[in-house]
């Protein structure tokens, strides 16, 4: 029998958001009352990368791909899952330790396992956390990746800050590439020493959306 998986973070006040001003804090407002309206509403102000979310390439490539443009059937799918438990804090993966752990393997579809979420409510989780070389990041471009997720922030080095010269590079590379990017994946121990599993990542359909926040999903069995 097959499970169903969450992968995804809840959406709640007060949770991790990037620290900059265009990242809005999450605000959950009830508006309808059972008591009074006879209905329960709520107001959201969310961002479109807040939580577990995608980024569609507009989010850093001018005239990029929006969030209603891209191909759904990407959203689901068999998807490879490696264990990258073994790089810690501020550490790079390589193209040749991506090569190694993929093993001759081109997949579509790709989740890369830190268990970086545990990190989540902490400022190492955005200051700390282990990256991909801009080598690695053009290989999953060559090998044929459609979708990187990860259980991390982003897939730049931490320190290429905003206002460096070399801001987000693996951004470019990979979005410049119609790579789709899923961040903030958590809980991905739930799904075992699995190599693949049935992804279901499914993104509010924003007009004109530089991202999203998703409904993350995978099943095993």
């Amino acid at each position: 029998m097959s499970e169903v998986v969450d992968l995804t973070l809840t959406l709640r006040e007060g949770m991790t958001t990037f620290p900059v001003y265009w990242h809005p804090l999450v605000e959950i407002s009830q508006l309808g009352r059972l008591h009074y309206e006879k209905r329960e509403t709520r107001k959201l102000v969310i961002g479109t990368h807040t939580g577990t979310h995608m980024d569609a390439p507009r989010h850093f490539i001018v005239g990029g791909k929006t969030i209603d443009q891209l191909d759904p059937s990407l959203f689901v799918g068999e998807c490879a899952l490696l264990d990258m438990t073994d790089f810690g804090p501020f550490t790079e993966v390589s193209k040749a330790d991506m090569e190694q752990r993929l093993a001759g393997r081109e997949p579509e579809r790709l989740m890369l396992r830190f268990d970086w979420s545990d990190h989540i409510n902490s400022e190492e989780y955005y200051t700390d956390h282990p990256f991909l070389s801009e080598e690695c990041a053009q290989y999953l471009v060559d090998i044929g990746v459609k979708v990187l997720a990860m259980d991390t922030p982003m897939p730049d080095n931490p320190k290429n800050g905003r206002n460096s010269d070399n801001d987000s590079p693996n951004h470019y590379i990979l979005l410049g590439q119609d790579v789709i990017l899923v961040e903030y994946v958590t809980n991905l121990r739930a799904l075992g020493d699995v190599e693949t599993f049935e992804l279901f990542v499914l993104p509010l359909k924003i007009h004109e959306g530089d991202g999203a926040p998703v409904r993350c999903l995978g099943r095993i069995g």
